[in-house]
């Protein structure tokens, strides 16, 4: 919407830049390098200078008006694309804050995952000890639970690489 509004804009102003046409007196002159026109028609000799004066200031202030107009469009411009841009920069600290969340988000649940398996892997252990001690575990209940202990023991392995 705003490129078609520039665009509009433009196409004015150059269709009033190439006229060349003042309204003075409710007469409408076309100026065309010094000399005064009406429908086609010089009439630059029959006008009193102070006619001529009256007509070409009001040409020169249009020139004014439409190098103002030109200028405040490339502001416009100007100020459209430091807008872009610094949307654009806003979108990309945008993602790279996302993307630092995650990287957080997962560090944290490697950093649980790891915590609860050196847990889990303590409390086997310990487990295994005390049935050790009193002599509960049979040789197969002992293979079963050093068996157990060592995959936990990877376990925490792959975890801690995780981490990393």
């Amino acid at each position: 919407m705003k490129r078609f509004v520039l665009l509009l804009l433009l196409i004015l102003t150059g269709s009033i830049v190439f006229a060349q046409e003042v309204k003075v007196n409710d007469n409408v002159y076309e100026i065309k390098k010094d000399l005064i026109f009406i429908n086609d028609v010089d009439v630059t000799n029959t006008l009193s200078e102070e006619e001529k004066s009256k007509i070409l200031a009001a040409f020169e202030q249009k020139k004014l008006d439409m190098a103002k107009a030109k200028l405040s469009k490339e502001k416009i411009d100007k100020a459209e694309k430091a807008q872009e841009r610094a949307e654009k920069q806003q979108k990309k600290a945008e993602k790279k804050q996302k993307k630092a969340e995650k990287e957080m988000k997962q560090k944290v649940k490697a950093q649980t995952n790891y915590d609860k398996a050196i847990k889990t892997y303590e409390d086997a252990t310990t487990k295994y000890e005390k049935l050790k001690k009193k002599g509960k575990l049979s040789p197969i209940d002992e293979e079963k639970w050093l068996e157990k202990i060592e995959k936990l023991n990877s376990k925490i392995e792959k975890t801690k690489a995780k981490l990393k």
